[in-house]
C-alpha cells in the first residue's frame, strides 16, 4: 500500500529536524511511536472482536480440515493408480511385512536356540551330552545322537492376517 524508501525516510527525517527542532525531535518520535502502538492494538482488538462474531476461528478450522481430507484423498487415489499400474494386491504389503516381523523372530529363536552354554573344564562333555533331555546315545558307537529340530512350516494367510491385527493394535495402543 505504502511503499516508503530509504530516501524517503531521510527526507522526512531532515524535514522533521528543521520544522522540530534538535531538543524536541527524540520526544516527537517517541509520541508518534506511542500512538502508532495504540492505533495496531485497537486496531487489533477490533479485528479479533469481528472475527469472533462471525464465527471465523470455526470457518479457518473447517477450511483446514477440507484442505486436508482433499489432500488425503488425491494422495488415496494416487496409492490405487500405482497399484493398479504395477498390478500389486493392496494386501501384499501387509503380509510381506507381517511374514519379514516372523521371520526376524524365528531367526532370533534360532540365534538363542544355537547359543550353547558354557561348559565347566572339568565336566566331561559327553556325560553332559546325555544328559541332555533332547539327547539320546546310539547303542552300537556309544557316541551322542541330537535330534533334530522339526522344520517350521510357512505361515498361512490366516497367521498373516493375526500378526497385522496385532501389530495393529499395539500402535493404537501406543
Amino acid at each position: 500500500m505504502f511503499d516508503v524508501g530509504g530516501l524517503e525516510l531521510l527526507l522526512i527525517a531532515v524535514v522533521g529536524l528543521l520544522v522540530i527542532g534538535p531538543e524536541r525531535l527524540p520526544e516527537a518520535l517517541r509520541s508518534i511511536g506511542l500512538q502508532l502502538g495504540r492505533l495496531r492494538r485497537a486496531f487489533t482488538s477490533v479485528k479479533t472482536e469481528i472475527e469472533k462474531e462471525i464465527g471465523m476461528d470455526e470457518i479457518r478450522r473447517q477450511l483446514h480440515n477440507e484442505a486436508v481430507m482433499d489432500e488425503m484423498k488425491r494422495i488415496e487415489k494416487e496409492v490405487q493408480t500405482t497399484q493398479q499400474e504395477m498390478n500389486i494386491d493392496p494386501n501384499a504389503a501387509m503380509f510381506a511385512e507381517a511374514r519379514k516381523e516372523q521371520d526376524e523372530q524365528e531367526a532370533k529363536q534360532e540365534q538363542d536356540s544355537d547359543q550353547l552354554p558354557d561348559s565347566d573344564p572339568d565336566e566331561d562333555p559327553l556325560t553332559d551330552a546325555a544328559s541332555a533331555s533332547d539327547v539320546s546315545t546310539d547303542e552300537p558307537s556309544g557316541e551322542p545322537l541330537v535330534e533334530p529340530e522339526p522344520k517350521k512350516l510357512p505361515p498361512t494367510e490366516a497367521d498373516l492376517e493375526a500378526a497385522w491385527e496385532r501389530k495393529q493394535r499395539a500402535q493404537k495402543n501406543k
